[in-house]
């Protein structure tokens, strides 16, 4: 679990509620695409080549991402094919798999890995389910914290008498609609990939 990667802008950079508005979306979307990214490396019961993404092979020494030493398809929906560019890279692959945290059983014939999905058990599918969900809290918590940071910063321009005590009602208003906005789209995207794990196929 990543630590709050949106890093707080210090409040003096902001001369209106306008550019504090703009700089909470973006690092509201920022937390979105995080969260998003982090889910795509959950496993389904059905191949996905989001769910290697993670996976780093020691490529002579250098832990690199598999898709920079081999070709991944998905050949059909139960089966993810691995094609190293150097079939010496073959042993390492295998075991970046085999030790990663899918429970994935990779067998290779020489040139080429095969990876079946299985389809998940209903006590993996209960685990993912909470991983997801933990994932999706640490994002809330993020956006949450951005709110705050946001509130911050406009209680400053009102201070400094850059804006308005009217002004100042609006931003705070127009804030907690972009956080109710991002909750929400949280929300929906855990809806649908919990959806997905518990699918029965």
């Amino acid at each position: 679990m990543k630590t709050e990667p949106h890093a707080a802008p210090t409040a003096t950079n902001f001369n209106s509620a306008k550019e504090i508005e703009g700089n909470l979306k973006t690092r509201m979307d920022k937390a979105l695409s995080d969260l998003q990214h982090e889910m795509a490396s959950i496993r389904t019961g059905r191949a996905s080549l989001g769910i290697l993404e993670n996976i780093r092979v020691d490529y002579y020494g250098t832990p690199t991402p598999l898709n920079q030493v081999a070709n991944l398809h998905v050949p059909e929906p139960a089966m993810i094919t691995i094609t190293p560019w150097d079939t010496s890279q073959i042993g390492p692959i295998e075991k970046a798999i085999r030790i990663s945290d899918l429970g994935l059983n990779p067998a290779n014939d020489g040139k080429m890995i095969r990876l079946p999905i299985p389809p998940l058990t209903e006590e993996r599918r209960k685990d993912l389910v909470k991983k997801l969900h933990g994932a999706a809290e640490h994002h809330r918590v993020s956006v949450r914290n951005i709110r705050r940071d946001g509130n911050e910063a406009v209680k400053k321009l009102l201070k400094d008498k850059k804006i308005a005590e009217d002004e100042e009602k609006r931003a705070h208003d127009e804030i907690q609609k972009l956080t109710d906005g991002y909750m929400g789209k949280i929300d929906g995207a855990v809806k649908s990939k919990e959806k997905e794990i518990l699918e029965i196929r």
